[in-house]
């Protein structure tokens, strides 16, 4: 996802100190994203994608083959994906062990950067199996 970000910045000739301070990211966030720490949260990549006038699938995928998620998902679909998450993030949490790193609890940070980062791979992966396992009969070119 990051690579897709510094093509943006590229693209538009700006950096990502600039991208931060008008998009109201933090630097912070913007390092733990390039670093792999973490995955931004859904605010933090609409505010970038606002920055670009990208979508956030665009931002996570770098396919132009669709505007917004509401072009590929219906509201059954984002359904099924709030459940996967409170199944998954319930699981998690049902397995203590799931939830602890260097053998410490997640703090309250970590927990919703984890909740985050899932939805945007569950979100991914709908999308993904949406367009591959569509019929063409059915496909739109979107771009």
């Amino acid at each position: 996802m990051y690579r897709v970000f510094e093509q943006l910045l590229q693209q538009n000739g700006v950096t990502s100190y600039k991208v931060a301070k008008e998009a109201g990211v933090t630097q912070t966030a913007l390092s733990n994203w390039k670093s792999g720490r973490s995955t931004p949260t859904t605010k933090t990549l609409q505010k970038i994608a606002d920055y670009f006038d990208v979508s956030i699938d665009y931002l996570m995928t770098g396919k132009k083959n669709f505007n917004n998620t509401e072009d590929i998902l219906n509201p059954k679909d984002e359904k099924d994906i709030a459940k996967r998450l409170e199944k998954t993030l319930s699981d998690l949490e049902n397995t203590q062990e799931a939830l602890m790193f260097s053998g410490e609890l997640l703090d309250d940070e970590t927990r919703e950067l984890l909740k985050a980062s899932l939805e945007n791979s569950i979100r991914i992966a709908k999308i993904n199996a949406k367009q591959k396992f569509t019929p063409k009969k059915y496909k739109t070119d979107k771009k």
